[in-house]
């Protein structure tokens, strides 16, 4: 049988629950609610986009032209802020570290996340996907496959027949070991079952004159670069790495169309990562912004010059994309060596 002092003591919990619940949610609704409203306010003042390289490239040229055009979508300053060193490390350093409030953004290539890249793949010492939060791929740029205009081979499948007939005659050069010209064309050789000489260039300035000198066999381009080339006939187009044909290069049959290369896809990308953290509803509002921007017929358009494509999507393709493509190049990593 309860004493009085027991049935008081749980009549006094019985009150004091409630209570505890009521001042709880007290103490947290205004907090809750201005971050409620910080989200639907966003953006109320400038929005920065940090690139971890120098001003000039082509991740700075192609982040300033979307700056300009997210400025006009959301009627706020975008601004471009360029934090290199450290092969890109110290901007992204720099994200990670910026409150997570929806006002600064790493736009960010995929040389960085490369493990086997000559800078080391800053990004590895850091978990991607704990410390920045993937927002929406911006472009990707497949790389072709040029040759001297003398080689006897005039798309991938004949290159694959006279590699065969000449195992370890023919050289490629690419902008060094590690370097994604150099993961893709090792992709191409493991799945072709072929050996070809690789001839590593500390950048890829020189590669594309000294291919159209005849000093090597083949190079691994980005389309851009040899495009020029390309268009006076001092080197052959082979295969673009893309899934589909350029409209840089509408000739150049995709990698992909070979027999035996089903699926072969191999991009250069850049995409929007925002700090750990940042409330997804704005992650979300930049992703559809951006997806806007990369519809539009005029960023298609600049970007297609610079023989790049259009991305956009939302974060959750984004991240499953970087997960391939980590997935990839890690596969490809297990077939070679990189000590040449």
């Amino acid at each position: 049988m309860d004493t009085d002092l027991q049935v008081l003591r749980r009549r006094l919990l019985r009150g004091l629950v409630p209570a505890l619940a009521f001042g709880l949610g007290l103490a947290s609704g205004p907090a809750a609610h201005a971050q409620a409203q910080a989200q639907a306010d966003w953006p109320n003042h400038p929005i920065t986009l940090i690139v971890p390289f120098s001003a000039g490239g082509s991740l700075d040229g192609t982040t300033r032209l979307l700056a300009q055009k997210l400025g006009e979508r959301l009627k706020q300053q975008v601004i471009v802020e360029n934090v290199s060193g450290g092969g890109g490390e110290v901007g992204f350093i720099k994200t990670i570290q910026a409150r997570p409030d929806g006002y600064t953004f790493l736009v960010a290539g995929d040389s960085p996340l490369n493990p086997a890249a000559p800078q080391g793949g800053p990004y590895y010492r850091h978990d991607v996907f704990k410390e920045l939060q993937p927002v929406v791929l911006v472009n990707t740029a497949p790389m072709v496959l040029v040759a001297h205009p003398s080689l006897p081979a005039n798309n991938l499948g004949e290159l694959v027949a006279l590699a065969r007939k000449q195992p370890g005659k023919l050289t490629y050069a690419t902008s060094g070991i590690g370097t994604l010209p150099h993961l893709a064309t090792e992709m191409l050789k493991q799945q072709a079952q072929i050996h070809m000489v690789h001839i590593p260039y500390r950048g890829g300035s020189q590669i594309a004159t000294d291919v159209a000198g005849h000093q090597v066999d083949l190079a691994m381009l980005i389309a851009a670069s040899a495009a020029p080339f390309v268009q006076s006939k001092s080197l052959k187009p082979i295969a673009v790495t893309g899934a589909h044909r350029l409209p840089l290069m509408p000739d150049v049959p995709a990698a992909a169309e070979t027999p035996g290369f089903k699926g072969f896809e191999v991009v250069s990308w850049a995409g929007i990562y925002a700090p750990a953290k940042t409330p997804p509803a704005i992650a979300d509002r930049l992703a559809r912004e951006v997806d806007a921007v990369m519809k539009t017929a005029d960023v298609r358009d600049k970007l297609a010059l610079q023989g790049a494509v259009a991305g956009g999507g939302t974060p959750a393709a984004f991240s499953a994309f970087v997960q391939q493509d980590r997935a990839r190049i890690n596969k490809v990593l297990q077939g070679i060596s990189l000590k040449e």
